[in-house]
């Protein structure tokens, strides 16, 4: 059980909640501007998680070790820090203290980085166990089984039907995420699987792309979603737009007014924040992300910052999205701006987003990509989505492991993180 703990009165306190990107960052920032305050890192997991190669995990393409690194190895150059695995429940704003399921902490400085979770819009409950997200290890595992699962069942079955919805593989919503992964199971299908089955036909195999709007890749400008829409399609992804779903049930999805059955069925369409607003009783928007000030802290409450999927800033007249980069550069601005209030200096300028630009890949060899104006996919945009996922991995050892993977299944077409488990059985 986690103590009961409180600070000495001379010793400033800053706790983190989150070890995503924008908390890790905050929490190395600090540790280098502050060695001398006292620094607590909580997380239920023991892992820092670089979510944008989850899609990779999931298609056999790395192991889960290749994309975390526990948190505590991260930081273990931090004398100064504290890292507490366990789930906050809520915080007592009156009296500066963080709930956890297992004790309380206080804090000076709290520093709320929680992320998201996947957005059902209204249908968590029927539909969250049939189409699981992709936001952490156990959904990318579980989805790889249920992939991997099906082209073994479907290897042994007789039944025509059955073959066809066994092989039939239904991604909801076509964000970065959703495309990404629809080209990743293509790329599973056609070249790492097909060669090592006897009994399969290739042409029984469907892949949709299922989009409630007109376009995939909303947020990209429309001629590098067209490219990448017609990259799909050389892959073999149907692509069903401007068709929102209506039903998922055990047997496939109803989507524009069509039954399709399907044995897989994986929902990438949509985010809500964690509960972050609730525990606070802040002013959300929509999808539940704390509306900030322009120094990432909650209005009435200075000494509280929240960023990432968990807050919501206006910049240039839109909301800055909810990227890796954002919250990472939000991680350090709150280090700069908290050590500036403990030397007696005003906060500074409020925080700005430096846009480097977004990408997207698409099955092998291929990515779209914008920088500022200008506008390139292919190959090239493909290398440097590779150069960028590298660079961004936390661990020298972690971005060896991932090149020479991405290497060897470039050159060979094979997947070798293709361990069908058994699921957990809860007694």
């Amino acid at each position: 059980m986690v103590r009961q703990q409180d600070t000495a009165t001379n010793e400033t306190h800053i706790v983190i909640i989150g070890a995503g990107f924008g908390g890790l960052q905050a929490a190395l920032a600090l540790g280098k501007k502050l060695p001398d305050v006292q620094l607590t890192v909580i997380d239920r997991t023991n892992h820092h998680l670089f979510q944008p190669l989850l899609y990779q995990v999931a298609t056999a393409a790395l192991s889960p070790a290749d994309i975390s690194t526990p948190i505590r190895h991260v930081l273990r150059e931090q004398k100064n820090t504290v890292v507490i695995m366990s789930e906050v429940t809520g915080i007592d704003v009156a009296q500066k203290r963080v709930l956890m399921r297992d004790g309380s902490i206080s804090y000076d400085y709290l520093i709320i980085a929680t992320g998201a979770h996947e957005n059902y819009f209204g249908h968590t409950e029927e539909w969250q166990p049939l189409a699981p997200g992709l936001k952490n290890l156990d959904n990318a595992r579980e989805i790889r089984r249920k992939l991997l699962l099906a082209f073994e069942q479907a290897e042994v079955e007789t039944d025509p039907e059955r073959v066809q919805k066994l092989l039939t593989f239904a991604v909801v919503g076509a964000g970065p995420t959703g495309v990404e992964l629809a080209g990743a199971i293509a790329e599973l299908a056609y070249k790492s699987l097909l060669p090592e089955f006897r009994h399969i036909d290739p042409a029984r195999i469907h892949i949709l792309l299922i989009e409630a709007m007109p376009q995939i890749l909303g947020s990209f400008p429309r001629s590098l979603s067209k490219k990448a829409r017609h990259e799909l399609q050389k892959l073999g992804v149907d692509l069903r737009l401007s068709t929102p779903v209506e039903e998922i049930t055990t047997d496939g999805v109803i989507a524009g007014g069509e039954w399709i059955p399907a044995n897989t069925i994986i929902w990438t369409a949509g985010v809500q924040a964690s509960a972050a607003g609730q525990w606070l009783g802040a002013e959300t928007d929509r999808a539940g992300r704390i509306k900030v000030l322009s120094d990432l802290t909650v209005p009435g409450h200075a000494e509280i910052f929240v960023l990432g999927d968990t807050a919501t800033l206006m910049q240039d007249g839109k909301p800055l999205p909810g990227i890796a980069p954002v919250a990472m550069q939000q991680g350090r601005y709150v280090a700069s701006v908290i050590e500036r209030r403990l030397a007696n200096k005003q906060s500074g300028a409020p925080f700005h987003y430096r846009n480097k630009g977004y990408m997207a890949t698409v099955g092998r060899a291929f990515a779209v990509a914008y920088i500022g104006k200008v506008r390139f996919s292919g190959f090239l945009a493909w290398i440097l989505w590779l150069l960028v996922h590298i660079i961004y991995l936390i661990g020298y050892e972690n971005r060896l492991i991932v090149l020479m993977q991405w290497s060897w299944s470039y050159l060979r077409f094979q997947r070798h993180a293709r361990i069908i488990s058994r699921p957990e059985r809860h007694e």
